[in-house]
């Protein structure tokens, strides 16, 4: 037996508790290491989570690309507005009346009717329905009624301007004081005219006596006011009477709706074309630029025979270099498969029968077979209502451009400057606007050889149009140098594009 001694316990004791310390120490440390080991692991499924969500949620550039070419531009917030200001009165309602002839095509009729409800209000006059063109080019007898929503018209703007279907039976006979009003005319040219109710009177010679004139009568409704410096509540009257009182027929925005949902079960998107390469158009800007010598000469004729068609000698090349030809169905293929929309887009040609038939449209649906026509959107019977009725087809071509992912006019006449105008206060839907005149001189780069199809043409394309897609401006007045009254033809047209009457942002809206 040992001797027990003070100090040999206490050496005993710092023994077991050596122990004991390595044993907790070697439990601990494990404990932290596998911690660690769990917290990386952790963090590297979270961050590898990560990467796989957003691999799945990461779309690929080409995607990308290709929706990139049906957005509408970005429009900052604006929105319609086309409400009547606090100072705005509502029509106190006369005895004075004017009856209007619409002159010109669909689009022109539309935007001068709307024209003459703001003339019949400055001039406190009731409008009677305007009567129609039927010695257009197309020579259709439609009457108002046969195309636009008669009682809606007459009802939406009654707070603005009477309006009445026919005169008064005791008016018929009376005579009228026939008026060519001043084209683009302002607020203070139409307050003269009111001098027309008391200045101008019909004199009986049986009974030498002489009344003042209670109807006017305006021979034509185009241009009929100034695009500019009009007060804002009169060019929001424009805006309400041209996009919310003079609506299509019932029928007719039926049908051209479902001609559009027709379109859209193909590629659920398609282009609207107003391809303007129709007889008349060429002929009456002159444009035979890749036409044949007995096309171009029939056009010619027509020219010549056309007596309100007032330029007869045109030289083909030079319109074509400013950019006032319509573009062709090959430059149309080439312009569109340069901006980068694929050959199996849906494109619905907007226009009347195509000059040269399927010898010349062929240049187009060689890059694009998806062209369709209303013919084959709908059936035979289905357009046998509206056939010999020029303006009320037209009408269809309006609705399904106006609902359409893109519109592209190839001329800037009435109907495209309308349906821009249009778009832009629906909330700029994308339209692009061919610059004509910058791609006179690709084309003939590629014509000759000087350029090739591919990347190089796409780029000269594409940034030729990065500021001709529809997004918001405001509206351009004459170009410098132009003098007089010329200026106004050469300003913008309003209804081309209504901002910023018409188009406001939120901090600008009126009640």
């Amino acid at each position: 037996m040992f001797p027990s001694s003070p100090s040999s316990f206490t050496i005993i004791r710092l023994f077991i508790l050596l122990i004991v310390f390595i044993f907790i120490f070697n439990f601990y440390s494990r404990a932290i290491l596998e911690d660690q080991q769990n917290l990386n692991l952790s963090f590297s499924s979270s961050q590898q989570h990560t990467v796989v969500a957003h691999h799945q949620h990461k779309v690929p550039q080409k995607k990308l690309a290709s929706e990139k070419l049906w957005e509408a531009p970005f429009s900052g917030g604006l929105h319609p507005c086309v409400n009547a200001t606090s100072r705005y009165q509502a029509f106190q309602e006369g005895d004075h009346y004017i009856t209007v002839r619409s002159n010109g095509g669909l689009n022109q009729m539309r935007t001068g009717i709307a024209d003459m409800v703001a003339v019949s209000r400055m001039m406190n006059a009731t409008l009677v329905i305007p009567e129609l063109d039927k010695r257009s080019f197309w020579q259709d007898k439609s009457i108002f009624s046969d195309i636009f929503d008669e009682d809606h018209f007459i009802e939406s703007l009654k707070r603005d301007v009477r309006v009445i279907k026919k005169l008064p039976l005791e008016l018929i006979s009376v005579p009228r004081a026939r008026k060519h009003f001043t084209s683009w005319a302002g607020l203070g040219y139409y307050e003269e005219m009111t001098k027309l109710w008391a200045e101008y009177q019909a004199c009986s010679f049986s009974t030498l006596l002489c009344i003042p004139f209670t109807v006017i009568h305006v021979a034509k409704s185009d241009s009929r006011l100034a695009n500019n410096d009009l007060p804002l509540d009169i060019q929001r009257l424009r805006c309400r009477a041209l996009y919310h009182a003079l609506r299509f027929s019932p029928s007719i925005e039926t049908f051209g709706k479902k001609l559009v949902e027709r379109l859209r079960s193909q590629e659920g998107r398609y282009i609207s074309l107003h391809l303007r390469y129709e007889k008349d158009m060429l002929a009456f800007s002159g444009c035979t630029y890749g036409l044949s010598a007995a096309e171009s000469e029939e056009l010619r004729l027509l020219r010549e025979k056309t007596n309100h068609w007032k330029v007869k000698n045109i030289n083909s090349t030079e319109q074509r270099i400013s950019g006032l030809c319509p573009l062709t169905p090959k430059e149309v293929g080439i312009f569109l498969q340069a901006l980068g929309y694929p050959q199996s887009t849906v494109v619905y040609i907007a226009a009347g029968e195509i000059y040269g038939g399927k010898a010349h449209l062929s240049e187009l649906t060689s890059r694009f077979p998806n062209v369709v026509f209303k013919e084959t959107v709908a059936t035979e019977d289905e357009l046998s209502i509206y056939s010999n009725h020029a303006s009320q087809t037209a009408a269809l071509d309006y609705i399904i451009s106006l609902e359409s992912d893109v519109f592209i006019p190839t001329h800037s006449g009435n109907m495209a400057r309308a349906l821009e105008g249009h778009r832009r206060f629906l909330g700029h839907r994308k339209t692009v606007t061919p610059d004509r005149k910058g791609l006179v001189d690709i084309f003939d780069k590629l014509e000759s050889g000087q350029l090739n199809e591919g990347s190089t043409l796409q780029q000269l394309v594409k940034n030729l149009h990065q500021k001709r897609q529809g997004g918001p401006r405001k509206r351009e007045g004459a170009p410098d140098g132009i003098k007089g009254r010329a200026r106004f033809k050469a300003e913008e047209s309003f209804y081309q594009n209504p901002y910023p009457e018409c188009i406001c942002s939120s901090k600008h809206r009126y009640r």
